[in-house]
């Protein structure tokens, strides 16, 4: 074949298939139309591509993601907010062999086609193959990937011949993962592929940027380019070492493409789920829009999966409907505003609803709606990093220094908690002769290390004091509100545990102080594991099971202060014999928090909790509110006039006290 401009036709399956170009006449002057004279048509800007006949691919059960409604969600959405009468639609059709085979292969054509001939029991006998593929296949499966990659192409074809400016292909099933030779990840044709390269063929555009956003990396996309320097392929996707679909190096940030092709495949991929809208516009500021620039693109081509979306279940990230936006509207000032949006995946029909019309409205030409202040996660900014290290090998326009991490600051400063509880170990060591308490596992040696702190009779004395807290609170007075600068010499720690810690040593009882806010900058956390409550509950079973239960106590009283008492709730529940056992009292300064239950199938915990433990909350608490109320399981509530969690444990003192006194009455001391 020979690349032509548009006019030229094309020889497919037996058809011809021409090239016209529709122009439509604008009125020069303000002239008042004669009656004889037929109304001009209506001028659109932005189309759009859909057809219903794409909903005939189905999954028998029902239940996969990769479901019809997610093109008619969308199209529902765009219509009720009254967008669809500004977008012209444009005609889909299947796509042709030639054209197909300009990405993939004759067999794997031949593959496609051959499944609309499957009977029933073919269909389910190869069910497990197409299964491994992550595939599944019907009757209707063929004639919807041939609508879904001709629609594509025809709103590329629009856009590139000057019909339109903007279209939005609302199609499915996917195609971003389908490569040259195989079919794969709910994709059958490589819809963006082919009409990129069909485009080049059939109009005067050579640069393409795709852009694919969608949270799986499109390994057949890259691969369909990879020597190619006439089309950028940019993505942003989850990575997590290759261990994320469709897994392997592939997706690599050293995945920059070959041959000619070489820094023409650019990969930004995320370590972890969970990425925001910060990390994404980060890393458009960053390497998206600078390399984009200055590649200079004559159209660009968004592969626009929607299942970074907050809400879908299979990509576990936060990009929200603005975010979406905002991409767009950057996208939108290269190539001249010449820009096509095409459905990739997204499999939560609520966030792909919500996302797709956001985009729509700006292909329409509105504003993107304002974004809250907001910085990029750590993972965030070390991937963009990193990524600007590698491509500023090919791209002048990528400044790696300017989104370098704060490495070499952060080597020689300590974090405000760090400060805060390095005094506290201090004070108490110097005031109390109080030792830290060794933790023997790395894990918790990390986030907890000098936060352990015990008197030096604790193994031996009869009477325990546990207490569970975080560290106190910094009270600082700003220079004013715009710079935030704060004045050191009216600051100081407001450390609410003094009197309750002189008053301990003053009864000669033994003291554990345990602050269970970890170390922010400790290493980061095993894959699947754990928020930050969990390791405040493992550390405080740890420790029961190694110092509190093997020492000498005949008393133990538990206190637990703000988020404190969570944690100090799930010891009790992991551990209930041993409470009953041994513990004389749990006393919990909740303040304004939810107040921790006993479990309700536990009910010798339950009866012990409620007769040992005393709860203090402020009188304005939601448990006292019309709607509200307090339960067995909450145990002994009472309340003290005193909002501020700070305050009112130092308050309470008195009552924490007597109650302490009362529970140790005729026991060994």
């Amino acid at each position: 074949m020979n690349g032509q401009v548009a006019g030229t036709s094309m020889d497919v399956d037996g058809e011809e298939y021409h090239q016209n170009q529709v122009s439509i006449q604008r009125s020069l002057s303000p002239v008042q139309r004669a009656s004889s004279v037929p109304h001009r048509l209506p001028h659109f800007a932005v189309g759009y591509v859909y057809s219903q006949d794409m909903m005939l691919h189905s999954s028998a059960t029902g239940e996969h993601p990769e479901q019809p409604e997610r093109i008619s969600r969308i199209r529902t959405a765009i219509r009720d907010a009254n967008l669809l009468q500004k977008m012209k639609q444009i005609p889909i059709r299947p796509v042709k062999r030639d054209e197909a085979l300009l990405v993939h292969s004759q067999e794997h054509w031949h593959k496609v086609l051959a499944i609309q001939s499957m009977t029933p029991s073919e269909i389910f006998e190869s069910e497990a193959y197409y299964e491994s593929l992550s595939l599944y296949v019907t009757s209707g499966t063929t004639r919807a990937a041939r609508l879904s990659c001709g629609g594509v192409i025809e709103a590329c074809l629009a856009v590139a011949r000057g019909e339109l400016k903007k279209t939005f292909a609302i199609v499915r099933p996917p195609g971003h993962h389908a490569e040259p030779e195989e079919h794969m990840g709910f994709c059958f044709f490589n819809n963006v592929a082919v009409a990129a390269k069909v485009t080049q063929f059939l109009t005067p555009v050579r640069k393409i940027l795709i852009l694919d956003w969608d949270v799986h990396h499109g390994n057949g996309t890259q691969r369909a380019f990879n020597d190619d320097p006439s089309v950028l392929y940019i993505s942003l996707h989850r990575y997590e070492r290759g261990q994320f679909y469709p897994c392997g190096p592939f997706g690599s940030m050293e995945s920059c493409g070959e041959g000619a092709g070489l820094g023409y495949s650019v990969n930004i991929p995320w370590p972890t789920k969970g990425m925001k809208d910060a990390d994404y516009i980060h890393a458009f500021q960053q390497i998206v829009m600078p390399i984009g620039m200055e590649f200079a693109p004559d159209l660009v081509i968004i592969s626009a999966g929607f299942d970074a979306a907050e809400g879908d279940d299979l990509g576990e990230c936060f990009v929200s409907p603005a975010g979406y936006a905002h991409m767009t509207h950057m996208l939108a000032g290269l190539s001249g505003g010449n820009l096509v949006v095409a459905l990739e995946g997204g499999y939560n029909l609520e966030s792909i609803s919500k996302s797709s019309l956001a985009v729509t409205r700006v292909l329409l030409g509105e504003a993107p709606p304002e974004l809250p202040p907001m910085v990029a996660s750590e993972a965030g900014t070390e991937t963009v990093w990193q990524v600007a290290m590698e491509q500023s090998k090919y791209w002048k326009s990528v400044n790696p220094k300017a989104c370098e991490p704060r490495e070499e600051v952060e080597e020689m400063s300590f974090s405000i908690p760090e400060i805060l509880k390095g005094h506290r170990q201090h004070f108490l060591y110097t005031q109390y002769q109080m030792l830290q308490v060794p933790l023997m596992t790395k894990m918790f040696e990390e986030r907890f290390g000098s936060q352990v702190m015990c008197t030096s009779d604790f193994l031996e004395n009869p009477t325990i004091i546990v207490f569970v807290h975080e560290f106190g609170n910094l009270r600082i007075e700003l220079d004013g509100k715009p710079t935030c600068d704060v004045q050191m010499e009216n600051s100081y720690l407001i450390d609410f545990s003094k009197e309750l810690i002189s008053w301990v040593s003053g009864e000669k009882y033994a003291l554990l102080d345990v602050n269970v806010f970890p170390r922010p900058f400790a290493s980061p956390l095993p894959r699947g594991h754990k928020h930050v409550e969990s390791w405040s509950r493992d550390v405080l079973t740890y420790l029961w099971d190694n110092y509190i239960q093997l020492s000498g106590a005949k008393n133990i009283i538990f206190i637990g202060h703000g988020p404190g008492c969570h944690a100090l709730m799930e010891l009790i529940e992991n551990r209930p014999v041993g409470m009953i056992r041994y513990v004389n009292a749990v006393i919990q300064v909740v303040g304004n928090m939810n107040i921790p239950l006993i479990p309700k199938d536990a009910d010798e915990l339950r009866s012990w909790y409620s007769k040992n433990s005393v709860v203090i909350v402020h009188p304005e608490h939601p448990a006292f509110a019309p709607e509200g109320r307090i339960l067995k399981r909450h145990g002994r509530v009472l309340q003290i006039d005193e909002s501020k969690p700070i305050k009112l444990i130092m308050k309470a003192l008195p009552l924490i006290k007597d109650h302490i006194k009362q529970s140790l009455v005729g026991k060994p001391q």
